[in-house]
């Protein structure tokens, strides 16, 4: 007997044609979104591309002219009290009470959402242990680190368990290490269930992060898919060679295009010759033996794949622009 499929479950955020104008300035211009599940999904896109506003649409906390949008099932702008309750959010500057405690701020903030107090100082130990707060519980917020300030935002909006958990650039200024530790507890929140929705500025971080990234400009998303998929837009792997000689900049070139069939980019100031290859290591071994045939020394030679940066910077680039795809 064949197995009955599992129903995918339905998106927990759905966006469709938002729009919303400040005066003559259009924010968003057919915003469309669509968040699985018990995923991370990143939105990435240039300054002024709208993603803020998308948030505080989604929260709730912006109407927008046009479109419709649900969380959870729910109607964000006919039922944005249950909506509310069903969303955590954690913008771009620190919510919590600098002159209270860690504990202090996590039962406020449980308390103001109906939380009895008891219950309240429970889901305090329980985040608190969980973002590795608790040794810090009873210390002001004034003397954290901005990675435990972060930690400890991302902690008060869990405090009823959130369906969807929006972060709006939540690591902007944070050192490496208060980062990495970040990225850790979006980690846990995901693997406990919630659903994110991340904008940020850091390419490696939505690629360390996001099962799906949407990326958007003027307003609308342009293009969506994993990171994976995103990067194959702009082509398969690189082959760069740096070789030893700078005179014999033109011969590595002649030569390696000889051994992939394609003709590669020349960069004198970095003395690097670059090609596209369609079977990553496997051009490696053709490239170096054609190299030692005309006894052409090499200081480095690398295989690397397509970055996030890439991408951003090939799908945003000015109209005028003649790289930028076609959309």
């Amino acid at each position: 007997m064949t197995p009955t499929p599992t129903p995918t479950p339905p998106p927990t955020l759905l966006a469709h044609g938002l729009r919303k104008r400040y005066g003559s300035t259009t924010a968003l211009d057919g915003f469309d979104l669509a968040v699985a599940r018990g995923t991370v999904h990143g939105l990435l896109g240039p300054n002024g591309a709208g993603k803020t506003t998308a948030v505080r649409c989604l929260a709730t906390l912006t109407d927008f002219d046009e479109g419709t949008a649900s969380i959870d099932g729910l109607d964000v702008r006919r039922q944005p009290t249950s909506v509310r309750e069903r969303i955590g959010l954690v913008g771009q500057f620190h919510a919590v009470d600098e002159a209270l405690t860690a504990r202090q701020n996590l039962v406020l903030f449980a308390r103001l959402s109906g939380v009895s107090k008891p219950r309240a100082r429970r889901r305090a130990d329980d985040l608190l242990a969980a973002f590795t707060l608790a040794d810090a519980a009873d210390r002001a917020v004034s003397g954290f680190s901005g990675g435990m300030r972060r930690r400890l935002d991302i902690a008060a909006s869990l405090v009823l368990t959130p369906a969807i958990l929006f972060l709006d650039e939540p690591t902007t200024g944070l050192d490496p290490r208060g980062r990495a530790t970040v990225w850790q507890a979006i980690r846990e929140v995901a693997a406990a269930g919630t659903t994110v929705l991340l904008t940020t500025q850091y390419l490696d971080e939505a690629d360390q992060l996001a099962d799906c990234i949407s990326v958007m400009d003027h307003g609308r998303v342009i293009a969506e898919g994993t990171p994976a998929e995103l990067k194959r837009r702009i082509g398969g792997d690189r082959v760069t060679i740096v070789p030893a000689d700078g005179a014999r900049l033109a011969d590595a070139a002649l030569v390696v295009g000889r051994a992939t069939g394609t003709e590669p980019s020349v960069d004198a100031d970095t003395r690097a010759v670059t090609v596209e290859v369609a079977d990553g290591a496997a051009a490696l071994a053709p490239i170096v033996r054609a190299l030692d045939a005309e006894a052409l020394e090499v200081d480095d030679v690398a295989l690397r794949r397509p970055t996030l940066d890439e991408v951003f910077l090939h799908l945003t680039a000015p109209a005028s622009d003649p790289s930028r795809e076609a959309r």
